[in-house]
């Protein structure tokens, strides 16, 4: 019989509770020990509400001994407690971004080289609908992929998609942005649904990234975009031989003939006792083909998942096996640095409306994994 993957969560807001979901939806696979939470009263709460152990005792969840520790807290301590469990001597999954600065960047990487294993959660990638989609790229079906348009996620999780479906590595690049601001009627919030006609100012960052290579990304994000139902995602590639736009290819054949052809979805959508909005409703991706080959199918079968959830629990069995030694992530921590880094050079570049230069790190250079 499989070993179960067993883990904690340090934190305890909405980002912890993905993994929760996702450790209820495959108990044969993964055993919550406990969640870590700050106050005794949010302790309580959460444990009534969700059926799980929770405490406010790190003594407690350190004797556990779980395979590794989720941190899943804000975006302004991730890196201090990062770091704080893995000076326990606890493989680390941290939420996104690893750091927002670059010294903290280059913390965890010096602590990484003094052998402490640490991966980030870094989902998007691992989405089936873009996990298809590079599996289809990698064949080479577009020929050399240079110019990419992108608006699919902001910051960090942009810049991962950006680097993966271009094929880039550590490439220095230069950056160009500026961020504008529009009326918009505002549809769904983290927590509710919003019937109301409501309008509010929100924020579009358009960026240019260019690559040493001669390659090019026009990033493009509205902070409304994850959740409104009037703010959609889309992506478009070109290659030497075609191009990409969104689930669509066309490109040159053998023969140099005109061709198109799109990426088959098969879904279920699966209604939960959920009282929040955005889980009331999940469309769980049941395969995805493509010219009548199968470009992905769910690892652990059924179960009830959202793409979100779904990435999450791939990224969550990749880090059991790096923490028990058995191989490296498939999402190095030099990349999670790398992807943190541009979004520092993002924000600087909007911030300041001027073209900001990459410089060398120290992860870029280092031999370790």
């Amino acid at each position: 019989m499989e070993r179960k993957i067993r883990f904690i969560i340090v934190g305890s807001g909405w980002r912890s509770m993905y993994y929760v979901r996702i450790a209820k939806a495959l108990p044969e696979k993964f055993e919550l020990c406990a969640m870590l939470c700050r106050t005794q009263e949010k302790a309580e709460r959460i444990a009534a509400e969700q059926g799980i152990h929770t405490t406010t005792s790190v003594r407690e969840c350190r004797s556990l001994s779980p395979d590794f520790a989720v941190v899943a807290v804000n975006k302004d301590s991730i890196s201090e407690v990062s770091a704080q469990w893995l000076e326990y001597g606890f493989a680390v999954l941290c939420e996104t971004p690893a750091a927002l600065e670059l010294p903290q960047l280059e913390k965890l990487w010096r602590l990484h080289e003094a052998g402490g294993k640490l991966a980030a959660a870094e989902q998007y990638i691992r989405y089936p609908r873009y996990q298809a989609m590079l599996t289809v790229l990698k064949t080479g079906l577009l020929g050399s992929a240079d110019c990419l348009n992108i608006s699919l996620a902001h910051e960090y999780h942009g810049a991962s998609l950006m680097r993966a479906l271009l094929q880039e590595q550590m490439t220095p690049f230069l950056v160009t942005g500026k961020t504008y601001r529009f009326p918009t009627t505002e549809t769904l919030s983290r927590y509710e649904r919003f019937t109301d006609g409501r309008v509010a100012e929100k924020s579009r960052t358009a960026a240019v990234f260019e690559f040493a290579d001669g390659k090019v990304a026009f990033y493009d994000f509205d902070s409304e975009q994850y959740r409104s139902p009037i703010r959609k995602n889309f992506v478009k590639l070109q290659g030497s031989r075609g191009e990409m736009k969104d689930e669509v290819f066309y490109y040159l054949d053998e023969k140099n003939e005109p061709q198109c052809s799109r990426l088959q979805l098969e879904s279920r959508t699966i209604v939960t006792p959920e009282q929040n909005p955005n889980f009331h409703e999940v469309e769980e991706i049941t395969g995805i083909t493509f010219e009548g080959t199968c470009v992905y199918q769910p690892k652990f079968g059924l179960c009830g998942l959202s793409e979100d959830e779904t990435a999450m629990a791939e990224v969550m069995a990749d880090m059991a096996d790096y923490a028990r030694g058995e191989k490296s992530p498939a999402y190095l921590l030099k990349d999670a640095l790398q992807d943190a880094y541009m979004a520092i050079l993002l924000r600087k570049a909007v911030n300041t409306e001027r073209t900001v230069r990459s410089e060398e790190q120290i992860w870029q250079t280092s031999e370790k994994l």
